[in-house]
Parts: structure tokens; sequence; C-alpha cells
């Protein structure tokens, strides 16, 4: 090529040409090897199989995490249903006792008004209880878990619903009112 003003010096001249590829260098136009070529796949190979197994001790991590925590919530959640029948059982007992003792000597209430009462009091105490026991099994869920493997494809949480409806994993429950077209 003519050293012109406008043209690329480093622009390939035709074959046989002064400046051609006689003066290019032999490193840039050779292909890999085929060992070259090897060594590359092998060791993207490796690094794929690196951070996959690494994303599996992560996946495992979260999945022993998740069970600690729903264990931990399992017992909180057997602790305050222990809680709802003791102060079920106790307070019908005790309150039962001290309460329709005050509301009938003292205020003149009938015996059917104090124990209402007393019973109403126990049935909140209770109430406070299985709120509590419900609101920590909720943590048994694993939802954590169940995230992270929606995020890789492998879970749904319609697959979840179906066998409660009676349909097929990975079926949806037909609606009786669409019609299909034949």
């Amino acid at each position: 090529m003519s050293d012109t003003p406008g043209m690329d010096p480093h622009a390939q001249a035709p074959s046989g040409a002064p400046g051609g590829d006689s003066q290019r260098s032999a490193a840039d136009d050779r292909a890999p090897s085929i060992d070259e070529a090897f060594r590359d796949i092998g060791s993207a190979g490796r690094e794929g199989l690196s951070a996959a197994l690494d994303t599996g001790r992560a996946l495992r991590g979260l999945v022993a995490a998740d069970l600690a925590l729903a264990r931990s919530a399992l017992g909180r959640a057997l602790l305050w249903v222990s809680v709802a029948i003791v102060f079920g059982a106790s307070s019908w007992l005790l309150l039962m006792a001290a309460l329709i003792a005050v509301l009938n000597g003292v205020l003149g209430w009938s015996w059917m008004a104090s124990m209402a009462f007393a019973a109403g009091l126990s049935l909140v105490v209770t109430g406070v209880g299985v709120w509590q026991a419900l609101r920590y099994f909720e943590h048994t869920r694993l939802d954590a878990t169940r995230r992270q493997l929606r995020r890789l494809g492998i879970g749904d949480d319609e697959d979840d619903d179906a066998p409660a409806l009676g349909v097929a994993p990975g079926l949806t429950p037909r609606d009786p009112n669409r019609t299909e077209a034949r």
C-alpha cells in the first residue's frame, strides 16, 4: 500500500504486493493449535464445574440454615402451644374459683354470668397462644430455600398446591365453565 493521506498504513495489501502478508507476523495469522483448544476447553469446563460446585455449596448452606430456622421455629411453636394449653386449663381452674367468688360475692353477679366471664378470659389467653404458635409455624415452610429453588427453575409454587387440589403435579386444574375448541 502507499503512504497517501487517508489510507490506513496497516491495511493489508494484496498478496505479492510490497508491504503485504510477508511483513505481517506469523503469530497474528495462525489459528490456535488443537492442544491449545483442548486446554482452553478443559479450562472452561473446570471453571464451570467449580462454579457449579460453589453454587451447590451455597445452596446446601442455605438449606442447612433454613432447616435450623425451621427447627428453632418448631421448638418455639411447641412452646407457645404448651403455653396455650397451660393457660387454657389452669386459667379455667384457677380463675374460675377466684373470679367467680369475687363476681358473685362482691359484685352480686349470678353464678352463670361469673362463670361466663371466667371462661371468656381463659379463651382470650388461649387465643393469644394459638396466634403465637401459628406465627412461628410459618417459619417451618422453608421459604428461603423455595425462593432460591424457584430462581434455579427447580420448584414452583403452583406445583405445591396441585396435590391438594387433586391434580397431578405440573398440571393446572381445569375450569368447568371453559369450553375447548376441538
